[in-house]
């Protein structure tokens, strides 16, 4: 018989006694891990023990482990266990600690030379490191795309609940572009605005340029600027840039001092950080830069030169993750799959002009419809949105596709109400849901029937309240 592996001991400040295994698995800046016997948790104590002494850690580890956790919500706990690593339980002996549940498989390498290290996104950011992994863990853009979705779908959460991670990073979230998950790690030492104070400045290449540019003052000095939900709205954009365009918005060419590298270091990310691709100085923009931002489309691009251009040095200005959670929706239903099997993104947004693959050039050949979306207005009348959907095959229709008054957020209906065929020569929407559709100067299409789309076409999707009024446009490729 195999000799069991010693364990030890810790206690919860419920009073219950857990086991934990010996060997440190991993190890931070501010806590050293262990396994649970099982494997299916992680118990992380703090390093410095100092931290079990100061009066308001463990009130406020309490308050985020119950008062603040979302993963505790009857309607959409489960929802938000995929997306955060939340702390499950406070140990209080033999030093103060949390209990965490241990990542899922699908964030760690499971073959090749990276085997078993953590998916943090340099791994598929760096074009370097990028070319080093199989062509399976690269995932394509449609990945990114939802990764981001989800990174700003949790940053929202948090902060509609008043909190701010101070510290989201490449490294305290995790990527799996294979499947297009993301979790937000360490949340731990969550900022609570007047209650609970950042412990952190962030990670270098993502603390906001306001709190570089005043961490020589004191943390007394009204000047000094500590980490919040405004810097952690810089730190999401520099993610979502970097997850969706595959470089840092901020690192280009531009010396900022020759007094030494941490220098200009300090000065090219705080009082001198310049957006490479800041339309109107051009000094810090690398020479082989690579797509633009605008490729992004419509609904981003916008968010984009908002949180690089003013948002930059003016916090007040950046979007909220409110704001690129709903352009990052808005913006899947603009993607179409790119024809080349060989495109390293896979997928692209339609944009203006032509639809070309700005991944591989390849142009999308044929027509294809592109739904314009109108909603109900008070007079009877159908108002424009500024919302389309571009149709491919296999594509579906979603209750917020149909109504007006549904996002696709974490409570969302997700049951299918039509999709989109190509047969035949001809685009047929087949409808799915529980009424006809109303097909303005032609009979309706009955639950289970369809249509061939023409240009033109007026389709109202539900007579029920918010319905929506879809017009067809034929696209030439």
């Amino acid at each position: 018989m195999a000799t069991p592996k010693p364990v030890l001991h810790a206690t919860l400040d419920s009073g219950q006694v857990i086991e934990y295994l010996p060997e440190v698995i991993g190890e931070g800046g501010m806590k050293v891990v262990h396994f649970t016997p099982d494997r299916k948790s992680v118990v992380c104590f703090f390093k410095d023990v100092g931290v079990g002494a100061d009066p308001q850690r463990l009130p406020r580890l309490q308050n985020i482990v119950g008062k603040y956790n979302p993963t505790t919500d009857p309607k959409t706990g489960h929802y938000w266990k995929d997306l955060f690593c939340w702390p499950t339980a406070i140990v209080v002996k033999p030093r103060l600690g949390v209990v965490a549940p241990t990542y899922a498989g699908n964030f760690f390498f499971a073959s090749g030379p990276f085997k078993g290290k953590e998916k943090q996104a340099t791994w598929f950011t760096s074009p370097k490191l990028r070319r080093m992994l199989p062509a399976a863990e690269r995932g394509t853009w449609l990945a990114y795309l939802q990764m981001s979705i989800r990174l700003a779908r949790a940053v929202r959460r948090m902060h509609n609940a008043g909190l701010a991670h101070s510290d989201l990073s490449n490294k305290n979230v995790l990527v799996d572009p294979a499947s297009g998950a993301a979790v937000i790690i360490d949340v731990d030492s969550l900022v609570v605005p007047q209650v609970h104070p950042p412990d952190v400045l962030g990670t270098p290449g993502y603390i906001a340029p306001e709190v570089l540019g005043s961490a020589n003052l004191e943390l007394t000095d009204p000047q000094r600027i500590l980490p919040s939900r405004r810097t952690d709205q810089h730190a999401l954009a520099v993610l979502i840039y970097q997850y969706l365009l595959g470089r840092h918005p901020l690192r280009g060419p531009r010396v900022n001092s020759t007094q030494s590298a941490e220098e200009d270091e300090r000065m090219s990310m705080g009082e001198r950080a310049l957006w490479i691709e800041n339309p109107t100085d051009t000094t810090n923009r690398p020479a082989k830069l690579g797509v633009s931002y605008k490729v992004l489309g419509p609904y981003l691009a916008p968010l984009v030169e908002r949180a690089f251009m003013n948002g930059l040095h003016h916090p007040a200005e950046r979007p909220g993750a409110d704001e690129w959670e709903r352009a990052l929706v808005k913006t899947t239903d603009l993607l179409l799959p790119c024809a080349n099997s060989a495109c390293p993104g896979g997928w692209f947004v339609l944009g203006e002009g032509a639809p070309r693959c700005p991944w591989c050039r390849t142009l999308k050949a044929g027509s294809f419809p592109v739904l314009n979306f109108y909603r109900a207005g008070k007079t009877g009348q159908f108002l424009a949105e500024r919302h389309r959907l571009a149709v491919w095959h296999h594509a579906r229709l979603y209750p917020w596709h149909v109504f007006d008054n549904h996002f696709a957020g974490e409570g969302a209906d997700r049951t299918p109400q039509a999709y989109f065929a190509r047969q035949s020569g001809g685009w047929w929407l087949m409808n799915q849901g529980r009424e006809a559709m109303t097909v303005v100067g032609a009979a309706p299409i009955p639950v289970g029937g369809g249509i061939e789309l023409k240009d033109g076409q007026q389709i109202q999707l539900s007579k029920a309240q918010h319905g929506r009024l879809a017009v067809v446009q034929m696209v030439n490729g």
